[in-house]
């Protein structure tokens, strides 16, 4: 196994994640601003607020693209294993 195939393996993964993790992560993102800026004009500093919508909006996330990112991690995994005779011997 040479350093470029490390590399080339390391790099699929760090993209795999960041595919997989980027709709959900955009949606809280999205869901915690909207939270923020109601609570700085309505002056609420309930700290249950912040989380509630959070959890909820990222729990549905999960629902819609759940199976679409179980696509993507088998994938990345499949591809990975089928090579392995490569990366071994």
């Amino acid at each position: 196994m040479t350093t470029d195939m490390i590399l080339r393996i390391a790099q699929q993964s760090v993209y795999t994640i960041l595919i997989v993790i980027a709709p959900v992560a955009g949606v809280a993102l999205i869901v915690g601003l909207l939270v923020s800026i109601f609570q700085a004009t309505t002056q609420i500093q309930e700290q249950t607020l912040a989380f509630v919508p959070k959890i909820i909006a990222v729990f549905l996330s999960l629902l819609f693209f759940g199976a679409w990112m179980l696509r993507e991690v088998v994938d990345f995994t499949e591809n990975l294993l089928g090579n392995l005779s490569k990366f071994v011997g």
